[in-house]
């Protein structure tokens, strides 16, 4: 799963997308290293659109299959590289760019103020390589972004997932306390709000992984492992747990709840009204310790041979898990797909479900 998705504007996702066109493994990193290495400086349009053209001046007409050799070669030349929006042809080699001048720029070099004023300007990447810095930029819009040595990114991300690792365990902790409250029918919006706050916490760690993940390309084989061993199983528990509570309205679906609570700022990722509001709880003002009944979806989920869809008649019948609890099995034997399950006692079997994850 690409947990980047959280990140929501254009600008975070046109980055993300050229730092995986020149992540390591990729032919555009394999060119961008070779001119770097041979101690040349170079400036890659990646975008042969009508806007970009318009601001050429001179060079050559290529239209050759990108190859990282082709790319090192023409680098020797002075002027500005162009290529397919998908990095898979060189459209023109040796340009002069003209672009608008009262673009603003922070740049000096006259290399890195071209590359940043094409980039604002017309919303495409360009990535500079600096012959005298040893260091390459890319430039996306309105953000800069330097490519780190493969080696500090690794070191970045393997303490991410330490603190993932630990962030992870404290969401278990708070997810099973939550079980155990939802079979007795104890559970407050305290409760609820903490293991809210503990995926999104967990959810907003992964999403920086990732986006290192997206620079590092190949060279991030082994982190993904573990990212997705830690991240198993919280998307779809944050999904069940907001459908258990959240009062869906017409204009607010529970997808809308997701997108909302992804969203929060940190301050008020921590404000129990806010994210009570955000579940369109009945009471605007919501006190932490308002008793709430789940409607079963996350802990029925948990149960062997229940389905997704059998879950739904469950929860449809009976309307809260504190019924499905109550209820005989001749009564759940009545549901169309349960006789199936042999879930025996609802109670017991529900506990012996949070007692396997409380031991793990």
């Amino acid at each position: 799963m690409n947990y980047a998705d959280g990140m929501d504007t254009r600008v975070d996702r046109a980055l993300l997308r050229a730092l995986g066109q020149v992540a390591p493994g990729s032919p555009m990193r394999d060119g961008l290293d070779r001119v770097l290495q041979s101690g040349r400086g170079g400036l890659i349009v990646i975008g042969d659109g009508p806007d970009v053209l318009n601001i050429c001046s001179g060079g050559f007409l290529l239209d050759a299959a990108f190859t990282p050799q082709r790319l090192s070669e023409l680098a020797k030349m002075d002027g500005a590289i162009i290529l397919a929006t998908d990095g898979s042809r060189i459209a023109r080699a040796n340009v002069h760019l003209v672009p608008n001048p009262n673009v603003p720029t922070a740049e000096t070099g006259t290399r890195h103020r071209t590359a940043e004023r094409v980039a604002r300007s017309l919303n495409v990447p360009v990535i500079a390589v600096s012959e005298s810095r040893k260091e390459i930029q890319v430039y996306v819009g309105e953000q800069r972004h330097p490519l780190e040595p493969v080696s500090r990114l690794l070191e970045r991300s393997n303490q991410a997932l330490q603190t993932l690792e630990r962030y992870r365990n404290r969401l278990s902790q708070v997810s099973n306390e939550l079980s155990v409250h939802e079979i007795d029918d104890l559970v407050t919006l305290s409760d609820v709000v903490e293991v809210l706050q503990r995926s999104e916490m967990v959810m907003r760690i992964a999403n920086e992984i990732e986006r290192n993940l997206i620079e590092l390309g190949s060279d991030g084989r082994l982190v993904r492992l573990q990212l997705e061993e830690l991240m198993g199983g919280v998307v779809d528990e944050r999904r069940l747990l907001i459908r258990d509570y959240f009062v869906e309205e017409s204009s607010f679906s529970i997808e809308d709840a997701m997108q909302s609570l992804s969203n929060l700022d940190d301050e008020t990722l921590f404000d129990t009204q806010a994210l009570a509001r955000m579940l369109h709880l009945p009471d605007e003002e919501a006190d932490i310790d308002d008793s709430l009944s789940p409607r079963g979806h996350r802990l029925l989920g948990k149960l062997p041979r229940m389905t997704e869809p059998l879950v739904e008649r469950v929860v449809e019948r009976f309307g809260t898990l504190a019924s499905v609890v109550k209820a005989a099995p001749e009564e759940l034997l009545e549901i169309e797909g349960m006789q199936a399950v042999r879930l025996g006692d609802p109670a017991e079997a529900l506990a012996r479900i949070v007692r396997a994850s409380d031991s793990n």
